[in-house]
């Protein structure tokens, strides 16, 4: 029998050899220590039992899918790790598999073990085609490697480690008319369909087939993270395909390994990927592409496309976001700016940071788990499964309403004479 877990023990641990200020949030929230995970539900130590609607992205498939489960666990006794000398038929099928549902003409594929890895590729590959300017966009998130930092659009995390990449430049998203003048045929253009850690930013109608026609008649190169925003987060397999636009570069990431394994993925167009098929050696990696992560991304696509999940997507986002806007609208509209987001990628937007801290909390308080924004400390995020049921959606109705309620409570409109 496991021995129970001992959340003041994990929290001198924390503050001892991992990290303090992590420790003295945890303690502040009175967050439990988490357990185990299945489905859409988390265990606490605590005792009690939490609906996951957070996890920065990850759990479309919920936690410890079956099927992603039993893919890497035959792997992992067969065979996890390649001697790299070999070829890999996990790897072969996982892109074959991972091309098979990106937009025609991306054909060639490169896993990573994490999104910033990915974009650390994206960018070499523009740097291969003679691309050396970045136009990065105000409040993308891409990552906090040393060149994916360079190109995420929150001073707040690239000051500290500057000097950084040189030569980026950063427009404000949405606005085709700050790019037009950027742009040059050396320059490549990285962007997310959607921000995600920018407050679930939504691009206006066209823009991003805008951007790609101006791409095109500069010669610039253009990369789309969808990191959080791709493999069905939004309703659709990729924010690419309901914009009807075929990037140079495709990053992908997060729900790719299933809520399983770490994996990320750079899908590129043949043009783009000629240097590395000519030389494999100029981008290598010791663990990425993994047998054990291939078979997780295998079994993820596969699930997906069984489960019907991406029309799920669609029709669960519709309804959480109508039940997110019925609980602020009735108990504290005078704290929420907007409820926006597409699929289930959806971003509640506070007057202030504060507010969506209590509303957290509120959240936290009838265990419903939600996601802060890394760039937009106003925006708090849902990024439930794709496998909620009813009793979920209940669940998740009585936590926001509750949470509208002590939010608003805490924060209560100013009386005006």
């Amino acid at each position: 029998m496991t021995a129970p877990v001992s959340r003041d023990r994990v929290l001198d641990r924390y503050q001892s050899h991992v990290n303090t200020s992590l420790a003295s949030l945890a303690r502040l929230i009175a967050a439990p220590v988490e357990v185990t995970a299945a489905g859409s539900k988390v265990q606490g130590s605590d005792g009690h039992t939490y609906l996951d609607c957070g996890g920065f992205g990850v759990f479309l498939l919920g936690h410890c899918h079956p099927a992603v489960v039993a893919a890497v666990r035959k792997q992992l006794a067969r065979n996890p790790l390649a001697t790299r000398l070999f070829l890999n038929p996990e790897l072969a099928q996982a892109a074959a598999d991972l091309a098979g549902i990106t937009p025609a003409g991306l054909d060639y594929v490169f896993l990573t073990n994490s999104g910033a890895e990915a974009t650390e590729l994206g960018l070499k590959l523009a740097r291969l085609a003679g691309k050396h300017h970045v136009i990065a966009m105000h409040g993308g998130f891409h990552g906090k490697t040393l060149g994916a930092l360079s190109v995420t659009g929150q001073p707040h995390y690239r000051d500290p480690f500057g000097p950084l990449l040189p030569m980026v430049d950063f427009v404000p998203f949405g606005d085709l008319t700050a790019l037009r003048p950027a742009l040059t045929a050396q320059s490549v253009v990285l962007l997310e369909p959607v921000q995600a850690e920018g407050g679930v930013r939504l691009p206006p109608d066209g823009y991003l087939r805008q951007v790609q026609r101006a791409c095109t008649e500069t010669g610039a190169v253009l990369i789309f993270d969808e990191i959080q925003s791709g493999m069905g987060r939004l309703g659709a397999w990729w924010g690419a395909d309901l914009a009807r636009v075929t990037p140079d570069v495709l990053l992908t990431g997060k729900i790719l390994g299933g809520g399983v394994m770490p994996v990320g993925g750079v899908v590129a167009s043949a043009q783009l990927f000629a240097p590395l098929n000519a030389d494999p050696l100029l981008h290598s990696s010791t663990f990425a592409g993994s047998p054990l992560a291939a078979a997780a991304v295998t079994a993820t696509i596969g699930a997906i496309k069984s489960e019907g999940l991406i029309e799920r997507t669609r029709e669960l986002g519709l309804q959480v976001r109508a039940l997110a806007d019925e609980a602020v609208t009735a108990h504290c509209p005078h704290l929420v700016a907007e409820v926006r987001g597409q699929g289930l990628l959806i971003g509640i937007d506070f007057v202030s940071a504060e507010a969506a801290t209590e509303f957290l909390i509120g959240l936290l308080d009838s265990r419903v788990i939600a996601s802060y924004s890394l760039n937009s400390g106003n925006v708090l995020r849902l990024t439930p499964p794709a496998i909620l049921d009813e009793t979920d959606l209940h669940w998740l109705a009585r936590a926001l309403t509750s949470a509208a309620g002590h939010v608003g409570r805490v924060m209560p409109a100013t009386v005006r004479a």
